[in-house]
């Protein structure tokens, strides 16, 4: 027994304190063979194998490997699949687990047979090699970590970022001209998102953005004509500016909650119901087209918001946003509570699986210099029913998807404002102001992942504003598009839409958008 205790633990020892690693050598084989989803378990009888009979002739070997050294692994399955071929690679990765073994066995004191040991002592010469390169790959996984460890960039944030090349080019006779003067135009937008996370279920997002990506409104003479991507003004020449900077974190298991300073838009907290075209980088190519502006496009940028799951078929959320230029601003009017906001409510609906409804309230106040009740979607005069002057209004909006089968979704929504003046000429009047959409989504249309989209609907209109003009005529838009996935990280959306009689005054021709957008994911 001496003996054999004393040549088990001088057996290779060298090349044993490089494997000692058995589970990095078990992940290693199923790398190796190109199975790392079947890794293998260990067994602890040879009846938890299902292919191997009491009558097969290598059963008692088995029996003999399990019991005395506890070094077979199966499949997850429960199979050992003894006919396959085995390869050297495999065999050494196996030969490591029973050395392994064997090896805690001397250092535990109990009883290995020398016959055994000198088996080992001959595989281990003879898959010297193999066992030697595995250990250098583990080696070599080892200091790769040690590096990634240390010069990661941070422990709780990741970076990603999308890049938007496009090619963009207007067509009709741009309102107050007689001839299409606008050229063609070849734009980026770049978003760099910083996401921290300190329980590995909240999220804080800081954003940096910048963009040279026209407001087509300044060269066609209307908002209705805008870019779904257009970053506005404040991002011109690229010029890289704090999007966002907002935190978003859970409250128990049914509640989750959103504070901001900047960038906290309303279609952050609520819920879009428009899955495939709400997104900017990879949606709609129109502004109008991303979602329901009557109660996506108010103030917004800072404050607070919270949501109350009432498990996967009712949720409610409620928020209250100041406009970013107004919440930082100490002067009379202005602040979080003085100056422009929005605060609202919103009720999630889910009857089955596939469908989701949502209605949605906001009160909104925009004084002089602010009001721009559909986000720069619509006419001027359903931006601005009473002209510049300080407005009030109840925005009451439903939305709705419907993924009717795998390949074809349904949206649509509707939305009315109620405004009223609150100062100015027309001091306590109101207006009502409407809108509508509906859009069709054929998902997986020649490639997984890609989508072909058509819609429509009714611009943001002045129907009626009580003692002033309204818009004589609707106006409406037609878009069509396909976000064709070229890599998992490269997105080509060509498309276009059309605003007919833009601007509702039947005086205008209509304008004609071509995209070609490329985004790129990272």
């Amino acid at each position: 027994m001496a003996q054999a205790l004393t040549e088990g633990s001088t057996t290779n020892n060298s090349t044993q304190q490089m494997l000692r690693q058995r589970g990095q050598l078990n992940r290693m084989d199923g790398q190796i063979n190109g199975n790392e989803s079947e890794s293998m378990e260990q067994i602890t009888s040879v009846s938890e194998l299902k292919d191997v009979q009491p009558t097969e002739w290598a059963y008692e070997a088995l029996r003999s490997l399990v019991e005395r050294y506890g070094c077979i692994v199966g499949y997850p399955d429960g199979t050992y699949r003894g006919n396959r071929a085995l390869t050297r690679w495999e065999f050494a990765a196996g030969l490591n687990a029973c050395m392994n073994t064997i090896e805690r066995l001397i250092q535990e004191n109990v009883a290995v047979l020398k016959e055994d040991i000198d088996t080992l002592k001959r595989l281990a010469q003879e898959f010297e090699a193999e066992l030697a390169a595995l250990g250098g790959r583990v080696d070599n996984l080892e200091a790769r970590v040690s590096f990634l460890e240390d010069h990661q960039f941070s422990t709780t944030t990741k970076l990603n970022g999308e890049v938007i090349f496009a090619i963009t080019d207007t067509f009709g006779e741009p309102i107050g001209e007689n001839d299409d003067s606008t050229q063609t135009t070849f734009s980026d937008r770049v978003r760099l998102n910083l996401d921290t996370s300190f329980t590995g279920e909240d999220r804080l997002r800081t954003r940096l953005q910048a963009s040279t990506v026209p407001r087509l409104s300044n060269a066609t003479g209307t908002d209705m004509a805008r870019l779904a991507f257009d970053a506005g003004s404040a991002f011109d020449d690229n010029n890289v500016v704090v999007d966002d900077l907002y935190y978003r974190f859970p409250v128990g298991e049914s509640i989750t909650a959103w504070v901001g300073t900047s960038g906290m838009d309303l279609d952050d907290v609520f819920d879009p119901v428009n899955p495939y075209l709400s997104d900017s980088g990879t949606g709609a190519l129109s502004r109008f087209s991303r979602y329901n502006p009557t109660v996506y496009r108010g103030p917004q940028g800072a404050g607070v918001g919270i949501k109350y799951a009432f498990g996967d078929f009712l949720d409610v959320t409620a928020l209250y946003l100041s406009d970013v230029s107004s919440a930082s601003d100490p002067e009379e009017g202005r602040g979080i509570f003085n100056g422009s906001y929005s605060a609202g409510v919103q009720v999630g609906v889910s009857p089955l699986e596939e469908m989701k409804l949502a209605l949605t309230y906001i009160h909104s106040y925009q004084p002089e210099g602010l009001v721009d009740l559909f986000g720069s979607t619509g006419s001027q005069l359903a931006k601005r029913p009473f002209g510049d002057v300080s407005t009030t209004a109840d925005r009451f909006g439903v939305q709705g998807s419907w993924q009717v089968i795998d390949q074809i979704n349904l949206a649509a929504w509707g939305g009315y404002i109620l405004a009223h003046a609150q100062d100015g000429p027309l001091e306590d009047n109101k207006a009502d102001l409407w809108t509508w959409n509906a859009n069709l989504s054929v998902v997986d249309l020649g490639k997984e992942g890609a989508v072909l989209s058509f819609g429509g609907g009714l611009m943001p209109r002045a129907a009626y504003v009580e003692g002033g003009d309204r818009d004589a005529n609707a106006s409406y838009i037609i878009e069509a598009a396909y976000k064709f996935p070229v890599t998992d990280n490269i997105i080509i959306t060509p498309g276009g839409y059309v605003i007919l009689d833009p601007e509702g005054n039947n005086n205008n021709g209509d304008i004609w958008v071509g995209v070609i957008r490329t985004t790129f994911k990272f």
